[in-house]
């Protein structure tokens, strides 16, 4: 009679508790059981809630060997770092140097009141506390003691679709091994975890736990409500080859809450940011980011601060870069391919932080700079076909990964040593893979190619055309399409070119704005609102440009092709005759 006591006490607690529909499973369960010869009901059994403890208590002890909290993790820590991961988060210890943190003066170093928000529970979010763990590997500057991270490339981890905390239903490379597991997790196997969804019920205001099958019949989903469906494996396998997921550690001050004082970060040099990086030297600033440079005080190194602007565009644009360049690091091991290392990423006082290495000056500024002193000529040719063998090479290994850098530019090429001309292309926050939903406003318009500008779909060679503006505007110090009008761009292609394909013009989607229906160049002026047809005067690269060295001038012309089907892929532009001749030494 034991077990009708046990099923009669669990109907009862579910009838008291208003779950109609656990209690209507439980029977049915039972009944078809009963048929099939089974006369003891095993009741699932449900997974322990978490237990979130918030940043500002103790966390509660652990009983397992070897799952001793960290002695660091006292009160005195003064940063808190919230991981993207539900379960992981790490606390980084703020230096103990005699220097102030984030700005000179003590109100600018607070947090300030939260402004006007309509979720109430939008201001007060909690953190767990986690072990502190030195072999964290999911960060890439050099290993020290101490720091919140160690030395070796992190891996990107692959989502399941599995909904279970238990190690057995995990794949094996969405096993995150760079953070401890929340000690509430340590118990839970594989048959703790069940399937559950949330529903509202009928007749009580809170949410309660529903585990009966969802209805067929009911197509439409509840906002609330989450599908209760566990995948099959072909699903998990095919679902692990299309996501990924990179971890995004926030950074506060402990026990703060509220928006910051102004939505752009303010500046200071000889201060700290986020507990690590002494700011020593303001770089320069662009559309959506401003640069600095920065002692690392973990790592001992000098490293690039990019600071991305509060913007949710800008925002996401950086996530892409970062997604790149960790994909591209990670299959670049060596740093054999003239590609930007990335160090670091976090979000700290409403910002984006992404921390590479230090680099020079770009090309634009460098030749600036070298025109504006009178100094020595920099640009020689022998100059120029190290770097362009350089940034062939590296629009190579992306071209290889499937990856368009669509902004290939001066600014975008940075120098890592004068002496021997080194290089290095950076910003690939612009970039995309060729199986993208290509956009139609890509590069920088002096450097744009003509497809582009017709509305035309493009591949990899619109960086191949950049790199031969780049190239002609390092020889001759000036831009060779400067920044006008697309029209009037397209007119001096034509002029130092030769005439555009007519298929080119059939074909693009934005032909109409610049051409006639007899594909004559026109313009509208703004002023008196009247057509004005443009007529090319015809020229060459040569002439233009002053260049005496035929094979130089053909190697330009080469990537310069205005019809992207005869344009030469990278492998091709690495075999012209120009690269392998032989200047001397550099």
């Amino acid at each position: 009679m034991a077990p009708e006591m046990d099923f009669a006490a669990v109907l009862d607690f579910l009838r008291r508790n208003g779950l109609r529909h656990c209690e209507s499973a439980l029977t049915e369960e039972l009944i078809e059981k009963s048929r099939s010869g089974f006369h003891k009901l095993f009741l699932p059994m449900p997974p322990p809630p978490l237990i979130i403890t918030p940043a500002n208590q103790k966390p509660p002890p652990r009983e397992s060997t070897g799952g001793e909290w960290s002695s660091d993790c006292s009160s005195d820590c003064e940063f808190v770092t919230a991981a993207s991961s539900d379960s992981t988060s790490n606390i980084i210890r703020s230096s103990s140097q005699a220097v102030s943190d984030d700005s000179g003066s003590p109100s600018s170093s607070k947090f300030s009141t939260a402004r006007d928000c309509p979720v109430s529970g939008m201001q007060n979010d909690q953190f767990f506390w986690c072990k502190y763990d030195s072999n964290d590997e999911n960060a890439m500057p050099p290993e020290t003691g101490g720091c919140d991270f160690a030395g070796n490339l992190g891996e990107d981890k692959f989502i399941t679709s599995v909904p279970a905390i238990g190690d057995s239903l995990m794949s094996e490379s969405y096993k995150d091994y760079s953070s401890p597991p929340h000690p509430c997790h340590d118990d839970l196997k594989a048959e703790n975890v069940c399937y559950v969804k949330y529903v509202k019920s009928e007749h009580r205001d809170e949410t309660t736990p529903d585990f009966s099958p969802k209805k067929d019949s009911d197509n439409a989903l509840a906002a609330d409500e989450i599908i209760d469906c566990e995948p099959n494996n072909d699903e998990v396998l095919h679902r692990d080859e299309d996501y990924e997921v990179f971890d995004l550690r926030i950074i506060h001050r402990k026990n703060r809450t509220g928006f910051e004082q102004h939505k752009e970060l303010q500046i200071v040099l000889n201060t700290i940011v986020a507990g690590r990086y002494y700011v020593t030297e303001f770089l320069g600033s662009a559309a959506f980011s401003s640069v600095v440079q920065a002692h690392d005080l973990c790592s001992g190194m000098d490293v690039c601060l990019k600071i991305i602007k509060n913007d949710k565009d800008f925002f996401d644009q950086s996530l892409d870069e970062i997604k790149l360049l960790k994909y591209v690091n990670k299959h670049d091991p060596f740093d054999e391919h003239h590609i930007l290392r990335l160090y670091d990423y976090f979000y700290y006082k409403e910002h984006l932080f992404i921390v590479t290495e230090l680099l020079r000056a770009n090309l634009y500024e460098f030749q600036k700079y070298t025109q504006e002193s009178g100094g020595e000529l920099y640009f020689t040719l022998p100059r120029l076909q190290a770097i362009a063998r350089q940034c062939l090479e590296a629009l190579l290994y992306l071209h290889e990964l499937g990856i368009i850098h669509c902004d290939l530019k001066p600014e975008n090429i940075l120098v890592k040593s004068y002496r021997r001309c080194e290089i290095k292309v950076i910003d690939l926050g612009s970039s995309c893979f060729e199986t993208d939903n290509l956009s139609l406003y890509v590069q920088s318009r002096s450097y744009r190619a003509p497809e582009v500008m017709l509305g035309l779909p493009y591949d990899r060679k619109i960086d191949l055309w950049s790199l031969g503006c780049i190239l002609a505007e390092l020889y001759s110090g000036e831009v060779l399409f400067p920044n006008e009008a697309i029209v009037l761009l397209l007119a001096r292609m034509i002029a130092l070119l030769g005439p555009i394909d007519l298929d080119m013009l059939q074909r693009g989607e934005e032909t109409n704005k610049y051409f006639t229906e007899e594909y004559d160049l026109y313009y509208i002026d703004e002023e008196t609102n009247e057509v004005e047809y443009i007529i090319p005067d015809e020229s060459s690269i040569e002439r233009h440009l002053h260049i005496f060295d035929s094979l130089f001038a053909d190697f330009l012309k080469y990537l310069l092709e205005i019809n992207p089907m005869r344009r030469p892929t990278v492998k091709e532009a690495l075999m012209h005759p120009w690269l392998r001749h032989t200047y001397g030494e550099i």
